[in-house]
């Protein structure tokens, strides 16, 4: 019978912060040796009042996405936390989504990653690092909607969002056996809302902005491991 793997569980790591910091930020993901990582570029859509209160200051942002072991997300968050001062106003925010698989490469890259790592980081500032009451919603919308997706999200009691410009690889022959007209021009909108305030945003912009609107949207969520920043 094959025996249980050993293998630690691995997490998207996530950090939405202002230009400055991500820079910041990036220069400590290659010092780290992180293998897989991307940036994005994004915009802030919530009012200035409310990017205040959320301490996200302007309204350009960096994304940083990489994929890391469980213990060395923990790790790379408190190490963020402490650095990149996520307490403090005009910062932004960092958060770990769970994932259920990954390839042997990919895998074997982690492991090397977390390895080499280990003695570079350590762990510290756990203690503002507690289990996430937060998921991630993600709602896809046609080029030039994400106002009234976060229209729809605020009226729900979201506070503010992220929106990345992307494109849809959708073909023609999906377009014509599902009926709809798409657009390859795209706008993700990301938004960290409580767990208990999810399924109303979802439900909102699903009603406002959905498939068979001119928005053309889909809208999911994600749960998220452990927050800082908020």
């Amino acid at each position: 019978m094959q025996q249980p793997s050993n293998r630690p569980s691995y997490q998207l790591l996530m950090l939405i912060a202002t230009p400055k910091l991500a820079d910041k930020a990036a220069k400590m993901f290659l010092k780290s040796a992180m293998p897989i990582q991307y940036r994005l570029n994004g915009e802030g859509t919530a009012s200035s009042e409310i990017m205040d209160t959320l301490g996200l200051g302007g309204s350009d942002k960096g994304i940083l996405i990489s994929t890391v072991p469980e213990s060395f997300g923990r790790a790379m968050l408190g190490k963020l936390h402490s650095e990149l001062r996520l307490d403090a106003v005009n910062s932004g925010i960092a958060f770990t989504i769970p994932l259920t698989g990954a390839s042997k490469l990919v895998v074997g890259m982690m492991d090397h990653t977390a390895q080499n790592s280990s003695n570079e980081i350590k762990r510290k500032d756990e203690n503002a690092m507690a289990k996430s009451d937060y998921a991630l919603i993600a709602a896809i919308v046609n080029r030039g909607f994400s106002g009234e997706v976060m229209d729809a999200a605020k009226a729900a009691g979201a506070g503010g969002g992220t929106v990345v410009h992307s494109h849809s690889i959708g073909s023609e022959q999906a377009s014509t056996v599902w009926g709809l007209g798409l657009q390859e021009e795209k706008d993700i909108v990301l938004i960290l809302a409580e767990t208990e305030s999810k399924a109303a945003i979802m439900r909102s912009i699903a009603e406002t902005c959905g498939i068979h609107s001119k928005a053309g949207g889909t809208v999911v969520s994600l749960p998220t491991d452990s927050v800082m920043g908020i």
